[in-house]
């Protein structure tokens, strides 16, 4: 696939910032997102008839959702407005509409606004779009980095669509980045030499995003060193630009939830190598590791349980260690944890059982606690039968009272946990099959009924 931006040689403006020189002048150029713009997509071939619609463009920094709005409008002859969440506020939207409504008068010609960042945007602020976008005073053109599913309200959604644009591959920034060095008048003039390995470097940590590695390049090429009358971009230099350099990664974002989400997973479906991957993908990307040893607990109780009692042990001792020493013993703490939890036997039972419980407790009637259950402190508690024919199980054979029920006598018998034949578990299920059964056989049953799953 070709890269999200093909430019063209043009006059280089002064000041302008090399991503800014870099940008496609038409949309034939701009060759990225094949997904949406690929010969007979829809999204090609509405803008191609000039078929103008409100859409919100969803992607990660960098992928050309901006450069994407501009030449939609000037694909389609419209005019451009833009707004940025950040900044404006309901006025800035009524003063873009009504501008919109008098160009429309005087000339005849659409507006497409482009609105950046508009999961910033309020509930009010957006539902101030609505009917501009209802009654097509404008196109509306969203962009956001977040999940719009999360963060637009469902008016606005439902007057658009949405449109996902996908990181750039590291093969296509590589090739912007050679044509940046070709194409663009401003460094041709300095003689810039960099080889194909350090742009190779530049492209990857980059991470998707095409205006980072053109930042990046540029600043390479300002720390340029003279030798042989040409200025070297070598890895001494790109050293230097990198040193400060953190991956993608939005804490509270949908990156965030998207990682650790993996990494939850590749716990669960017992592979350590990838659950590992995720784990220093997001200490890589600066998160904090105390959030991931949360989680961990989290994944030893809801994935694991009584299958194997000792991941949960394992998952709250790194957690310690990395709140007593810190990085990086606590983060090699808390990788064994990880570790461990992916290949430990696996069970969802309790947890699977503890949410039938609280479904069936919110549901129900509040049942009175059986009378034979009842503390029974005082005298007034005990002539009123309190605590009367309970069953002390230690003084029972096996130390269990066969046919003794200690549910509401609304709903005896009821059973929710299932251990999986897995890990202790299996033991577990075992003892419990024995114990059901000498509940069934009993000639003591209290409630005699059948279970109740």
């Amino acid at each position: 696939m070709s890269d999200l931006f093909q430019s063209v040689p043009r006059p280089s403006p002064s000041g302008q910032p090399l991503a800014a020189r870099m940008r496609p002048d038409s949309l034939a150029h701009y060759v990225g997102q094949a997904h949406l713009l690929g010969p007979g997509k829809p999204l090609r071939e509405a803008v191609e008839r000039g078929q103008l619609h409100s859409m919100v463009l969803w992607g990660p920094p960098g992928v050309g959702k901006t450069t994407f709005a501009r030449l939609l409008a000037k694909e389609c002859d419209a005019r451009f407005a833009t707004l940025s969440a950040v900044l404006a506020g309901v006025k800035e939207i009524r003063q873009a509409v009504t501008e919109a409504k008098q160009h429309w008068a005087q000339y005849g010609r659409s507006t497409i606004l482009f609105v950046d960042e508009v999961h910033r945007f309020n509930k009010a602020q957006q539902d101030a779009f609505l009917p501009y976008v209802e009654e097509g005073t404008v196109t509306f053109v969203g962009a956001t980095t977040e999940n719009p599913a999360f963060e637009l309200n469902n008016a606005l959604l439902s007057r658009c669509r949405v449109y996902v644009l996908r990181s750039i591959a590291e093969e296509e920034l590589l090739g912007l980045l050679r044509r940046a060095l070709d194409e663009d008048e401003e460094l041709a003039k300095r003689n810039i030499a960099v080889s194909d390995p350090v742009l190779k470097k530049i492209a990857r940590a980059a991470d998707g995003d095409a205006r980072s590695a053109l930042n990046l390049l540029e600043i390479a090429c300002d720390l340029a060193r003279e030798e042989g009358g040409r200025q070297l971009v070598d890895d001494t230099v790109l050293s230097e630009v990198l040193s400060a350099d953190v991956r993608r990664f939005d804490k509270g974002g949908d990156y965030f939830y998207d990682q650790i989400s993996a990494m939850h997973k590749s716990v669960r479906g017992s592979d350590p190598d990838a659950a590992l991957y995720w784990f220093a993908r997001m200490l890589d990307g600066g998160c904090d590791p105390l959030y991931i040893a949360r989680r961990v607990v989290r994944m030893a109780s809801e994935d694991i349980g009584n299958a194997d009692p000792r991941a949960l042990q394992l998952a709250l001792n790194a957690w310690d260690v990395q709140e007593r020493l810190g990085s990086p013993e606590g983060e090699l703490a808390i990788a064994q944890a990880v570790a461990y939890l992916a290949v430990a036997p696996k069970s969802n039972a309790v947890y699977t059982a503890f949410k039938r419980v609280l479904a069936d407790v919110r549901h129900d009637p509040s049942y009175d606690v059986p009378i034979h259950l009842r503390n029974a402190p005082t005298k007034l508690a005990k002539s009123m039968a309190h605590g009367a024919e309970y069953r002390y199980a230690h003084d029972e054979p096996e130390a269990f009272a066969a046919g003794e029920n200690y549910f509401p006598e609304e709903i005896a018998g009821r059973s929710y946990y299932h251990p999986v034949p897995r890990g202790l578990e299996l033991k577990i299920g075992e003892k419990l099959e024995h114990l059901r059964r000498l509940n069934r056989e009993s000639d003591r049953q209290r409630y005699p009924s059948s279970e109740k799953n």
